[in-house]
């Protein structure tokens, strides 16, 4: 998840998801998908903030697509927070509905 300036347009809100979302695909991950939450009210100001744009994505890939990723997070300007958080996928539950 990353939250985004509240000063973007929509425009340029879009074409920063799609800046992201082509950086993911370019360096192996598949299954890309995108919420796009909205602006919405901060719990505290950041960078002079109150309001920011959340954009939720889902993507497997290899771990070393998550350096690169957080990496253009940090260095640009439009990205005012991000999170990466590993979500485990249980095999049984696969192999449970295989068999049944």
């Amino acid at each position: 998840m990353y939250i985004l300036r509240p000063d973007l347009g929509d425009e340029q809100a879009e074409q920063a998801i799609a800046k992201y979302e082509n950086l993911l695909r370019d360096n192996g991950a598949d299954n890309i998908q995108i919420q796009n939450r909205g602006k919405r009210r901060l719990a505290y100001e950041i960078n002079r903030h109150r309001d920011g744009i959340y954009v939720q994505v889902n993507y497997t890939g290899p771990a070393t697509v998550i350096a690169i990723f957080e990496r253009a997070m940090r260095l640009s300007e439009e990205v005012i927070r991000y999170l990466t958080i590993k979500q485990e996928v249980h095999e049984e539950k696969a192999e449970a509905a295989a068999t049944a």
